[in-house]
């Protein structure tokens, strides 16, 4: 039988005790604020202030002047602009399928039954070039795919196989800097997709084994399913990151030869900060943010049809 005493004993938790709802909430408010306040300050506060400048026509010398719509008018009415958005889509889109598909290929390599120490050094030497500067990546490049005394040139020369101007023929200079992207940004997406492939449960593809499945359809039925929220994120971060390119087109080639290898947001350097013409610039930033975004909601409406969540 339970006594008024013992009930007595029972501790109990108040609104007195833990300060009520209201306390509560400005608790709360005080640990994210930190964090609220940096979002506000380089990112919300920016991101609105381009909006707003995207209305107006500003040199920065005189006088903003309210133009409305605009801006806008002019930007898609530019004929550089295809060409810069047909440059900077290519540029993703083989950004997102060499770096997707060629790091799960390396970690799958590395994550093979391998000496500690070796695996250790496989993977350091795969992301060490992420760890370089791009403006050093891009000087390394431009000496050694030099048609006249670079390293690649003087090799294929060797074979006889005659070396194209990597950067002064049109044809070549955006695979090029595809290909110099990849060496210096790979090693990121590989540590991604060796960190996803160790998650993936290995009974389930001893399982498949026993069952009598081979090795491609180990991988292919099992590993990628497992592995799917992985790649998707991996899509997602090098769409976005490659679709803001920009350092090594600056350094290497300065959008040329004949607008070859401008982008989206090389345009957008151009005329904010060569021209002046920052309500201009500010109408590219918002385009640019309105592609990112509806990309990202198509490649997560898409999501829903091949991504599996265990």
């Amino acid at each position: 039988m339970t006594t008024a005493a013992s009930v007595s004993t029972v501790p109990r938790t108040s609104a007195a005790t833990t300060g009520g709802p209201a306390t509560n909430r400005w608790v709360g408010l005080a640990f994210v604020s930190p964090a609220l306040v940096l979002f506000l300050v380089f990112i919300g506060g920016p991101f609105v202030f381009a909006i707003v400048l995207s209305l107006y026509s500003w040199d920065l010398l005189t006088p903003a002047e309210f133009v409305g719509a605009g801006n806008f008018r002019t930007l898609f009415s530019d004929p550089l602009l295809g060409k810069v958005l047909t440059n900077t889509f290519l540029f993703a889109i083989a950004s997102v399928v060499t770096h997707v598909v060629g790091a799960l290929l390396l970690a799958l390599a590395v994550n093979r039954a391998m000496n500690r120490a070796v695996s250790y050094f496989v993977r350091t030497a795969f992301f060490f070039p992420f760890l370089i500067s791009w403006s050093a990546v891009a000087l390394l490049f431009k000496y050694v795919l030099d048609p006249t005394f670079g390293l690649v040139s003087h090799y294929l020369g060797v074979v006889g196989i005659s070396a194209p101007d990597w950067f002064t023929d049109p044809h070549w200079a955006l695979p090029a800097i595809i290909g110099i992207d990849w060496w210096h940004t790979i090693g990121f997406t590989f540590v991604i997709m060796l960190a996803g492939l160790q998650t993936v449960p290995t009974h389930l593809q001893d399982a498949a084994r026993t069952d009598g499945a081979n090795a491609w359809q180990v991988f292919w039925h099992v590993t990628v399913p497992l592995m799917s929220p992985t790649l998707f994120f991996a899509t997602i971060i090098t769409f976005i990151g490659a679709f803001q390119i920009f350092d090594p087109m600056q350094i290497i080639t300065q959008g040329g030869p004949d607008n070859a290898t401008k982008t989206i947001v090389m345009y957008l350097y151009e005329q904010g900060f060569q021209s002046f013409q920052i309500g201009y610039a500010s109408a590219v930033a918002v385009l640019v943010f309105v592609v990112i975004m509806l990309v990202t909601v198509v490649q997560f409406l898409l999501s829903r049809v091949w991504v599996h969540e265990q």
